[in-house]
Order: structure tokens, then C-alpha cells, then sequence
């Protein structure tokens, strides 16, 4: 028996010996080889961090003017175990930050290891709630967008939210530019979490985003704003697109949709929302942001007969010289498809078909291509893919499928109606082929510059197409001059410029509606074109012909931005040998 206990004490002695050997083992191992990780762990569990957001880059127009700035504002935070005087940080926070008692109340006794009470507070505010030294309450510098034009551009732009992440458009597009990198600051506290007064802090600064240079110029967006507000107002129309670009790059001097927004208070709607649904408003919200160059379609009319006419003189199923009798309706299966002249137009070479819009010409054009060449050219010109635009949302083209294009669907199209694009496709489109033939990917984004000033790349974009020979282009920079001189976009003709360009006016669904869409679309010079204009007006009251009332707005946007691109007057003879100046 004796024998037996003392064989069980050895045996529970050497087990002891064993495991402590392994328990100062596993120490060792820890203290040596695991040292630098859990050393982290510990200083993680003492250490506090605040982030530092970082500038986000400016937006500036071709010329350098800011279109997108900052300014310093502060966020307001409060640490509840560094907290002495609670009643003392609640009654100064209410009545700095104009917040209810109750709110900040629920923040500052909240047992967090830091609670956030406001962001965006204004410099001014942070610096008087900083000079009154309360313990446990953080100012931060922080940085809040500005945009020093108000509403201009404003669908173009976009805006950025509560943190200082792009929402829509170019600050959504290019976020990941204008963005930046946070900094932050590190403070160390004890075990219970307050600060240790001696131990300092320390910060890893913030980068600022980098700078976007944009195609827009703010002198010529701002007319054409003022242009497009003054035909919406004066026919009373729901809304008015308006697009201004160079058609031999595809850069956007202007875009504009009237009304537009202030992007400083985004989120504020015009109209009455006491009695609309929390998804009402937000519903109406995501409609006024909408730009309507590139996130919606529309039915482009008489417009797209360049389109037809383009195909049609590439393929050789029509020239200049053809002959025509228009009677005001042309007869497709067992359709009869009119005129907008009633009465028709009579005898007419195709020169003039296109000077009076005459429809059954173009559906004729249309049904010698045939569906099949038709859609061929469709897809040529690039019409059945999304432009490329640099923002977000682009709608794409709702076209029939060629299976489902019989002849009364053919001669619709031909000439704009039965299909719909967005009115970004139409000027791309259109400036591709008067350019020389060659496809342009719109946009806005010219380059990216950093925070000091320094080019840091230059924005390209894919090298277009030739999806027009260059004497069909040189043909229809012809046949769109006689439009403007003497057909149905004579309210385009500037006196001492060749202006080009084509009229037209949809009817929108459901037709027993009796909407419209008016629009005229059109380039400088004839010859060589600079700068090519759309103009879409959305349900104008009254008169509603896109020759009568949308061409005037191309007119006159370009009788003052032609001068201002340096494009001077010239000396145009006209056909009775005079010349005019």
C-alpha cells in the first residue's frame, strides 16, 4: 500500500514537473517569438484612433475656374470616460450645434469609446466649442463640399454626400480621382479608456484627391442656361436639354437641363412634400438629379434624317439630283403615312426634300436600303451601343430587333419615329458624321492634376472609327446648309456664318396625349464644323415646331459663343453672285 501512494505522488510529481515545463515553454514562445503581435494586441487595446478625412480634389472648367471646391468644416465628437462635467458639454453642444437637449443628451451619456454628436458643423462653431476646454469633447477639421456656381451644370456635376463620397454624376464618375486618402489620429488611454496626458498623439496626415479638369466652359454654360430657361419659361415647357460640343473630339463645352438644382442643397425639393411618403420624396429626388442628356430616350423625329440620309448617299440608293413627288402621304403595306404638309410638297430633288423635312422622301430612302442594309448602318454608326460618355446612367438605344422591322416599321424610323435614343447619341452621332466621318466618344473629363498643381495625366479616349467616308460627310455639311439657308431651319441662319443643322418635332407616347418634342440640332461652321448645338424642348405649350421655337435657341447661343471660340464672320457669296458679310 505504501508502495502504491508513493509510486502515485512520482507519477502526479513528474506530471507537474511536465506541464509547468510546458506552461514556461509556451511563455517563452509567446514572450520570443509572438512578442511583436500581441505587443500589437495590448497597444491596440490602449490606443485610440480618429480619422482625418482627407481635401477632396477640385472640379475646374477648361479654363481653370473652380467648379467644385471645399471648405473647412468640423465634426463635434464626445469621449465618455474623459467627461468631468457632463451637464457643463451638454448645455454648451446644445445651444453651439442647435440641437434638441434630449439628442445630445442620449450621445454624451452613452458609454462609447467615441460617439459622433454633428458633422459639417461650421469652422467658426468648432473653434468657439474648442475654446471652451471641455474635457472629453473632440473638434475635428474636416472638409465639406462647395460648389461656387449654385445650380449651374448641376446634373453634370453631381454632388457628394454627409461623407464626402460622390452621389451622381462627375464627382460620382471620378470619385476614386477626387477622393483622397484619410489620415488619422492616434491617442493612448489607460485600461479604463481615458487618455494618458503625457503620452501625446500622433498623426498620419491625409492626402488630398487630385484635381479634375473638365471640357465645360462656365462662360458658355451659363448662356446656354440662360437660353434654355428663357424658351422654357416662355412656352411655358416641362423641361429643356441643351448640348454644346466640339464635333471633331467629342469634348462637351456645355450641358444643361433646365431646371436644374442647387448643389449646395441637394436634397431640397422645389415643390410642396408635407403630404408626400418618405419614398415619394425620395422618388422626386432621383428625378430632379436625372440628367436628361444621357438618362433618358426620346423619340428624336425629324432629327434623324441625317442618319437616313447619311446611310442612303454611303450606300448610293439616293443623290442630290434624284427626283421626287411628294402628295402629303406615302402608302407602306397598308399604311398611309403623311406628310407633315398635308397638301405634300410636290416635285422635289432630294436637296429640297431635306430643306422641307418631307417624310415620304426619307421613308423612300429607307425602304431602297431595305431592312436589312438599314440596320446594317444602324449599327455602323455605332446607334445600337451606349456613346461611352465619362458619367454615370447612360441610357441605351430601344431600337427593333431586325427580325421584328417590317416596311411600316422601316419607313417610321427613316424618318425618327417608332424607336428612341438619348439625345447625348443623337449629337455624337450626328457630329461623327459631319466630322469627316469619324466616331467621337463624348466626355468631360480633360485631365487630372494633383493638389499641387501638377499635370498628372491626360485623359484619353478610344481613337474613333471611320464609320462615314469623308465625301459623304462633306455631302451632308452641304445638304445641311441648305437647310438653314433656305428650308426648315432658316430660324438658325446667322448672318456671316455657314450654319448647318436640321429641325424636328415628335409627338410623345401615348400619342391621344398631344405632347411634343421639339428640337433642332446644329453645327459651325458649315464647312468646317467647331462646334455642333442640340436643343430639345419637352412639351412646350402653344406653338410646338422644333424649326419654330428650338432652332432660335441654337441661333442665338451660337450668334454669341461663335465669337467667343474665335470664330470670326466671313464673307459668304450667296447663289445671285452678291456677297454678304
Amino acid at each position: 500500500m505504501h508502495t502504491f501512494h508513493k509510486r502515485k505522488i512520482i507519477v502526479v510529481f513528474l506530471g507537474s514537473i511536465l506541464l509547468l515545463l510546458a506552461l514556461i515553454g509556451r511563455l517563452g514562445w509567446l514572450m520570443l517569438g509572438r512578442s511583436e503581435y500581441y505587443g500589437k494586441k495590448a497597444q491596440d487595446l490602449h490606443e485610440r484612433e480618429r480619422s482625418i478625412k482627407a481635401e477632396r480634389g477640385e472640379i475646374w472648367d477648361r479654363n481653370g475656374t473652380v467648379l467644385a471646391a471645399n471648405r473647412t468644416v468640423c465634426t463635434v465628437s464626445v469621449i465618455h470616460s474623459q467627461i468631468t462635467d457632463p451637464e457643463r458639454v451638454i448645455r454648451v453642444l446644445t445651444e453651439e450645434l442647435d440641437m434638441e437637449e434630449e439628442k445630445v443628451r442620449a450621445r454624451v451619456e452613452k458609454r462609447s469609446s467615441i460617439e459622433r454628436i454633428r458633422t459639417n458643423v461650421p469652422k467658426e462653431t468648432g473653434d468657439r466649442i474648442r475654446q471652451q476646454e471641455l474635457a472629453g469633447v473632440k473638434v475635428d477639421e474636416d472638409y465639406r463640399r462647395y460648389y461656387p456656381f449654385g445650380n449651374l451644370a448641376s446634373t453634370a456635376i453631381g454632388f457628394t454626400g454627409g461623407d464626402n463620397q460622390g452621389i451622381v454624376g462627375l464627382e460620382v464618375q471620378y470619385d476614386d480621382v477626387l477622393q483622397g486618402t484619410p489620415g488619422k489620429i492616434l491617442t493612448m488611454t489607460d485600461a479604463r479608456g481615458v487618455e494618458l496626458p503625457d503620452a501625446g498623439e500622433s498623426r498620419q496626415e491625409a492626402e488630398a484627391g487630385d484635381t479634375l479638369q473638365i471640357s465645360l466652359d462656365v462662360n458658355i454654360q451659363t448662356y446656354a442656361t440662360q437660353a434654355a430657361l428663357q424658351v422654357m419659361e416662355k412656352k411655358q415647357a416641362d423641361g429643356v436639354s441643351v448640348l454644346l460640343m466640339q464635333p471633331d473630339n467629342g469634348e462637351i463645352l456645355a450641358m444643361v437641363n433646365v431646371p436644374e438644382y442647387d448643389l449646395n442643397d441637394p436634397f431640397t425639393l422645389e415643390t410642396d412634400t408635407v403630404q408626400m411618403s418618405e419614398q415619394e420624396i425620395q422618388d422626386a429626388r432621383n428625378q430632379m438629379w436625372r440628367n436628361d442628356c444621357i438618362n433618358d430616350t426620346y423619340e428624336p423625329g425629324s432629327t434623324f434624317k441625317i442618319i437616313t440620309a447619311s446611310a442612303g448617299l454611303e450606300e448610293g440608293v439616293v443623290s442630290l439630283q434624284d427626283k421626287f413627288f411628294c402628295p402629303g402621304y406615302k402608302i407602306v403595306d397598308d399604311r398611309r403615312i403623311r406628310c407633315h404638309k398635308v397638301s405634300g410638297h410636290g416635285s422635289e430633288n432630294f436637296v429640297q426634300a431635306a430643306q422641307n423635312s418631307c417624310n415620304p422622301v426619307f421613308i423612300e430612302v429607307g425602304l431602297r436600303l431595305g431592312v436589312e442594309r438599314y440596320y446594317h448602318y444602324f449599327q455602323q454608326f455605332g446607334l445600337l451601343e451606349k456613346t461611352g460618355i465619362d458619367l454615370p446612367g447612360e441610357a441605351g438605344t430601344i431600337m427593333h430587333h431586325p427580325e421584328n422591322m417590317g416596311q411600316v416599321e422601316l419607313a417610321t424610323v427613316a424618318f425618327g419615329q417608332s424607336f428612341q435614343i438619348t439625345p447625348i447619341q443623337l449629337a455624337a452621332t450626328v457630329a461623327s458624321l459631319i466630322n469627316g466621318g469619324k466616331r467621337i466618344t463624348p466626355h468631360l473629363g480633360v485631365s487630372i492634376w494633383d493638389a499641387e498643381g501638377v499635370l498628372k495625366e491626360q485623359l484619353e479616349y478610344p481613337e474613333g472609327e471611320q464609320i462615314l467616308s469623308e465625301e459623304t460627310s462633306s455631302t451632308m455639311r452641304y445638304v445641311l446648309e441648305q437647310v438653314v439657308d433656305g428650308g426648315s431651319g432658316k430660324n438658325a441662319y446667322i448672318e456671316g456664318y455657314r450654319i448647318g443643322g436640321k429641325t424636328a418635332t415628335s409627338e410623345t407616347l401615348p400619342r391621344s396625349a398631344n405632347q411634343y418634342i421639339s428640337s433642332f440640332i446644329g453645327f459651325a461652321p458649315a464647312d468646317d464644323p467647331q462646334v455642333l448645338g442640340l436643343c430639345v424642348i419637352h412639351n412646350p405649350q402653344g406653338v410646338y415646331y422644333g424649326g419654330t421655337i428650338a432652332a432660335p435657341v441654337i441661333r442665338d447661343i451660337f450668334q454669341n459663343i461663335l465669337p467667343y471660340l474665335g470664330i470670326e464672320k466671313e464673307e459668304i457669296r450667296k447663289k445671285d453672285g452678291a456677297s454678304i458679310q
